[in-house]
């Protein structure tokens, strides 16, 4: 199997790099790339490098996912988040290969407290969760072998995440200030890499259960709850972590104003992934505890 990877430095995308390889011949681009074009901004030489390539498999871990500057910059966002998917769509189904793609909670209006199920209707509240939706639409169209995983609240102990975040305010602060009526479940980009693959190998001998899934760790909660599991955490795993917050304050969102709306309830039913891939996702908690294993170490 020969497997065409996009967006190969983004979170998602390194643990894709390690999780995909073991399936067979990984070709992995970033925008960077000069042997191919990984730049999903050239849709032309996206076309070229798919016929070029010929993979069996396409995954497109590459996207826009500055929500607030997509606000500012919606051409750009559709063109990484939508029209560069519907070029990979109609490329893969010509060449007869699948196309995995990324999506996210942002695509749902974020009301009400229940899990959000695949067949909900979708009502983005801003930009991101518009041209990431048009993405979808786009790929279902052009590509009947596809997988759309949609996620949310990922982090990596590679590059920038909340909860390095927290660990860095809460060792230069007293007081924290963290939202509390925003709700989900922190999802492990290595969780997502690892579900890749196994998907990947069960759609080659059961191509029937293609389409859409909603991918996210097991359990609960909001960002004030998880910032105080995570200085919980430092302060448990050395001393010299030096955390010196000692109040993480609840605040709801209108505290922190920002150019895109956000969703209050990012929850995401995993039923269908769980039973037709034989799976069962961990509890947020245990991804966390791991991470933050490595950033403390």
């Amino acid at each position: 199997m020969k497997i065409l990877l996009l967006g190969k430095n983004g979170q998602v995308g390194w643990e894709l790099q390690r999780s995909l390889a073991p399936l067979g011949e990984l070709v992995a681009l970033d925008r960077h790339s000069t042997d191919f074009c990984g730049d999903l901004s050239n849709l032309q030489g996206l076309a070229e490098t798919v016929r070029a390539v010929r993979p069996d498999v396409i995954v497109n871990a590459a996207a826009h996912t500055a929500v607030d500057k997509a606000e500012s910059e919606p051409d750009l966002a559709r063109t990484l988040n939508a029209t560069a998917p519907g070029v990979l769509a109609q490329e893969a189904h010509q060449l007869g290969a699948w196309l995995v793609h990324y999506s996210t909670d942002y695509v749902f209006d974020g009301s009400g407290s229940q899990p959000w199920k695949e067949t909900d209707a979708p009502a983005p509240l801003n930009i991101y969760g518009q041209t990431k939706l048009e993405g979808e639409q786009l790929i279902a169209k052009h590509c009947p072998k596809h997988l759309i995983f949609r996620t949310s609240w990922v982090y990596a102990a590679r590059g920038g995440n909340f909860a390095k975040t927290m660990l860095r305010l809460g060792s230069e602060r007293e007081r924290l200030t963290v939202i509390d009526d925003q709700w989900g479940a922190p999802t492990g980009a290595d969780l997502i890499a690892d579900i890749t693959a196994h998907a990947i190998r069960h759609l080659r001998q059961r191509p029937q259960d293609a389409g859409l899934y909603h991918l996210v760790a097991g359990g609960e909660t909001n960002w004030h709850q998880y910032a105080k599991y995570v200085l919980a955490q430092a302060q448990q795993a050395q001393a010299a972590t030096n955390i010196k917050a000692t109040e993480v304050a609840p605040v709801p969102t209108s505290a922190f104003p920002t150019p895109a709306r956000r969703p209050h309830n990012s929850r995401l039913d995993t039923a269908p992934l769980q039973a037709t891939f034989g799976l069962t996702l961990p509890h947020w908690q245990q991804g966390v505890a791991r991470m933050l294993t490595e950033v403390l170490a």
